[in-house]
């Protein structure tokens, strides 16, 4: 199949494919007479590996770890345990830190009349620059 049908088989854009070949995350698939990429089905079995990888937040480097797991049936499971558990603690973090800011947003908000008046602590807070 063209890159649009693999697209749309694996729900990853045609833009991605073509990164991911670049970055050789996927071997690039071979062409056919009209030039045109021809995949297979272990290409969108591979493509659907990596957006399910990207879905649960591992970066491309992890991902590329993953995949030769993936490929080296003597691996243990304990190494893909090990980068899902990394992952898992990293999310962790960011999680926390986006609940933070949230917080102080909704502390500004608060403490924002909302109406025609000019000064306003959203708009102070952004401008502060002070070293936090």
């Amino acid at each position: 199949m063209n890159i649009g049908q693999a697209s749309g088989a694996t729900g990853v854009s045609q833009r991605m494919i073509r990164h991911y070949e670049k970055i050789g995350l996927i071997a690039p698939p071979p062409r056919r007479e009209s030039g045109y990429r021809d995949y297979g089905q272990a290409d969108l079995h591979r493509l659907r590996f990596i957006a399910n990888a990207r879905d649960l937040g591992f970066p491309i480097e992890e991902i590329r770890s993953l995949l030769e797991l993936w490929g080296d049936r003597a691996r243990s499971s304990a190494e893909v345990k090990t980068l899902a558990l990394a992952r898992a603690d990293e999310l962790h973090r960011k999680s926390v830190a986006l609940e933070g800011m949230r917080t102080v947003l909704l502390e500004l908000a608060d403490h924002c009349a909302g109406d025609a008046r000019p000064d306003c602590p959203i708009i102070s807070r952004l401008a502060d620059d002070t070293e936090k």
